[in-house]
Order: C-alpha cells, then sequence, then structure tokens
C-alpha cells in the first residue's frame, strides 16, 4: 500500500497519545458543525488511531460508520478507543489504502477524512477515490492543518527552523504540512460543488494556560520534537541549534508568550 510514502511522524506509542490528547484538545474547535444524521453511511478514511472517530462517533450518534486506514496496528488501537468509549456505535473496521476503496461506487452519504491529505503524494488521485465512493448530494469534509500559519511570541529563527525541518522532512516523505491553505482548490479541483472552507484558529496566550499546555506543549511542540532524530541524520540542523529551537518554541508558551495556528476545514458535494 503506497498511500503514505512514509508517515513522517511514525507509529509509536508516544505519537497514538500525542494524537488523542491533540483530537481532545481541539475538539469543539474543529468538530463543531459536524453532524451526521442517524442511519447514515459514513466512512472515515485514514482514522488513524481513532482519536477524531471518538469525536465524530459521539457527535452523530446511530451512523453506520466505516473507518478505514492502511495501518492494521493503529486500526487495533482505533477500535479499543472507540469501543472503549462508545460500545454502542454501529462500526465497521476496514484495513484498506485510500487509493483502492474496497468499496462499490455512490456506496456512501458522506465522507470525512482530518489530516490525511497532507501525508499523501498523490491528493488528487484519493479525492477521486473518495468521491467514487460517495453518493451524489454527498458531502465530503476535509480539515488539514497548515505549519506556514504557525507564528509566536517571543520570535525566533531557531524555533522557525525547527518547524521548517519538519515541513521538510514531510516534503521528503511525499506530503506538504502546507496543505491547509490548498483544501478549497484540491475539492474543487476534484470536482466537488458547493465548497466551502472555514479557518478554524488556535491562538493562545498567558491568559489561557490550559491551551497553552495542551496545544502548543503537548500537540504543537510535540509533534515537532518527535522528528528530532530524523532532522539530525538528514542534516537539517545541527544539535545544538535544534536544542536551541526547541527551547525557543517551548518558550512560547511562558508567560508573556503567544501561540496562533490555524486549521483550515473544507466541505464540498458531490454533484447529481
Amino acid at each position: 500500500m503506497d498511500s503514505l510514502i512514509g508517515y513522517v511522524h511514525g507509529y509509536s506509542e508516544r505519537e497514538a497519545r500525542r494524537l488523542g490528547d491533540q483530537a481532545d484538545t481541539l475538539a469543539r474547535l474543529l468538530h463543531a458543525g459536524t453532524t451526521y444524521p442517524p442511519g447514515s453511511r459514513v466512512l472515515e478514511a485514514g482514522c488513524g488511531v481513532g482519536a477524531q472517530t471518538v469525536h465524530l462517533v459521539a457527535n452523530s450518534p446511530g451512523v453506520r460508520w466505516v473507518a478505514l486506514d492502511r495501518s492494521a496496528e493503529s486500526l487495533a488501537t482505533a477500535r479499543a478507543r472507540v469501543t472503549a468509549a462508545s460500545p454502542e456505535a454501529e462500526i465497521r473496521w476496514c484495513h484498506a489504502d485510500v487509493y483502492e476503496l474496497p468499496f462499490a461506487d455512490e456506496e456512501f452519504d458522506h465522507v470525512f477524512v482530518c489530516f490525511l491529505l497532507e501525508h499523501l503524494s498523490n491528493r488528487q488521485r484519493a479525492l477521486a477515490e473518495l468521491r467514487r465512493v460517495l453518493r451524489p448530494g454527498g458531502s465530503l469534509t476535509v480539515i488539514e492543518g497548515d505549519h506556514g500559519t504557525a507564528f509566536f511570541h517571543p520570535d525566533s529563527p531557531y524555533a522557525r527552523a525547527v518547524i521548517e525541518c519538519q515541513v521538510r522532512l514531510q516534503r521528503m516523505a511525499g506530503g506538504d504540512a502546507h496543505t491547509g491553505r490548498a483544501v478549497g482548490p484540491l475539492l474543487r479541483g476534484a470536482g466537488f460543488e458547493d465548497v466551502s472552507v472555514e479557518v478554524r484558529t488556535v491562538y493562545a496566550d498567558d491568559a489561557r494556560p490550559d491551551l497553552m499546555a495542551d496545544f502548543v506543549l503537548d500537540t504543537f511542540a510535540a509533534m515537532i520534537g518527535g522528528v528530532r532524530e530524523q532532522a539530525l541524520e538528514a542534516d537539517l540542523m545541527t544539535p545544538s541549534d535544534w536544542e536551541r529551537g526547541m527551547a525557543d518554541l517551548y518558550r512560547t508558551a511562558g508567560v508573556d508568550g503567544t501561540f496562533h495556528y490555524a486549521f483550515f476545514k473544507g466541505v464540498g458535494v458531490r454533484p447529481d
């Protein structure tokens, strides 16, 4: 399966915890407005460890879900996570590749993907396949971040450099950490209509110490810090510059620090 040339964040238990923390922290921000009627057939493609699935299921009881991922290990984690949270949910777990979905044409009423396109080497091919399995009039929801929207105080070229390391590593792996800004054009280019895109912004300062800890430290900085060995092995930074960059990034979550990041949520409809 080649949908992910190389998932730059890896599949460690630490990363699974980070994904769960991220989803829980951002649930209200990202999932507001996303609900599906009972009885709907909904596909979540690229469900990973089920971090988003938990919130999707909780927000739309009575839906007939299919959660798909190319990693069998991630699916096992997702099944355990979601079963513990919503044992009554009707979910079919599917081990498959987003480029070759094992479903009939027009099988689903709605499709949802979150933080998937940024890791794909051929996003249009994946979107075409998602469009194929969606019924006419059905919706595709896409959520992506964009590292170009990360800015902070105190500013630091070293902190910006460690973020750029993750951007470059993801690009080397076939993905694009700046996918958020392209969500609208990607949906329109794949033939979806009535495309709308909303920017969901995270802004944290010392008036929100919970958000500083949960998002800046435990989500964003943890994600960047997780690629340290890859960045050093690729000679993208020296060890000393990396440590200074991470220290400066952590400092943005301190007293008088601020941090901004934006997610892009797009919805498109398959035409009749």
